[in-house]
């Protein structure tokens, strides 16, 4: 097996690949242009590349929110089918972490499609990010093979570098827990009326508990906990 590594990418080559691999994971051209990734690049964001061997698998762009708030948001990461569920997500996101507080970031942002559960499972309860709004059809229509044909809501979450991850919250502290389906994906592709109708009660449920207040204290096997 070939050694796992993590690259800056500082050169014209690396940042078309990163492009490349980016395309190939999302299933649409320019789903991350090769010139974006260099201007970032060049300003001193954060781009790098995902290696098995000598071959690039994934790739991640993030960049500098507002100097006074100390962070980054993460806009994209991305790793090749057939490489996935090998611990090279945590992999890339200890990288990035270590990169930003060698930076003197204290927090990193992103946003995730709520109803996707191995990203909430993986955002929530192994880095315990904490979410912090709910972002009605955020990009609008997109026409990629992960997202076409549904609304682009996304849940922001912001992941405090120097603080441990905080515990689940216990029974008695949930008010409420709301479900997501085993696997969206799947479902766009087989039932898209079902995918649809999951969408509008996630944002009719997890939206609105966020709207009135409510938190989202963890996620399990069962969905989202919601706490005072």
């Amino acid at each position: 097996m070939n050694a796992i590594g993590i690259r800056t990418l500082d050169d014209v080559d690396g940042i078309h690949e990163a492009a490349r691999v980016l395309d190939e994971v999302w299933g649409e051209r320019g789903t991350m242009p090769a010139n974006i990734l260099r201007a970032l690049e060049h300003a001193g964001n954060y781009v790098v590349g995902l290696f098995d061997g000598d071959r690039m698998i994934g790739a991640s762009a993030a960049f500098f929110g507002p100097p006074a708030e100390r962070s980054m948001h993460s806009h994209i990461t991305g790793i090749l089918p057939g490489h996935q569920g090998r611990g090279l997500g945590r992999q890339l996101k200890e990288h990035q972490r270590a990169w930003a507080l060698e930076r003197g970031v204290g927090h990193i942002t992103w946003t995730f499609d709520p109803l996707v559960a191995r990203n909430a499972y993986f955002n929530l309860a192994v880095l315990g990010a904490r979410a912090t709004e709910y972002l009605v059809d955020h990009y609008g229509a997109m026409a990629d093979a992960v997202n076409r044909g549904d609304e682009s809501d996304r849940l922001m979450v912001k992941w405090a570098l120097a603080e441990p991850p905080g515990p689940r919250p216990t029974d008695a502290e949930t008010l409420a827990v709301v479900a997501v389906p085993a696997d969206i994906e799947a479902l766009r592709r087989s039932d898209p009326p079902a995918a649809a109708e999951w969408r509008r009660r996630m944002r009719d449920d997890l939206g609105g508990h966020l709207a009135s207040g409510h938190r989202i204290g963890g996620f399990d096997r069962r969905g989202y906990l919601i706490v005072r």
